[in-house]
């Protein structure tokens, strides 16, 4: 896995969870929805990259 992309996919998901938090605690849902998704969105880049490196092999 590439670092930029590594570093790209660990900052989704943190933000991700940050987001969902934060739309929890103040009762949001459209902010905790876009929180899951961003965390999705980090998973599926990490997914991508760990795919990529074992094909390498």
């Amino acid at each position: 896995m590439s670092g930029d992309e590594k570093v790209k996919s660990k900052g989704e998901q943190a933000k991700g969870k940050v987001k969902e938090a934060a739309g929890r605690a103040v009762g949001n849902e459209r902010l905790t929805a876009e929180g899951r998704a961003e965390q999705a969105k980090g998973d599926a880049r990490q997914a991508k990259e760990k795919i990529k490196d074992t094909l390498k092999d």
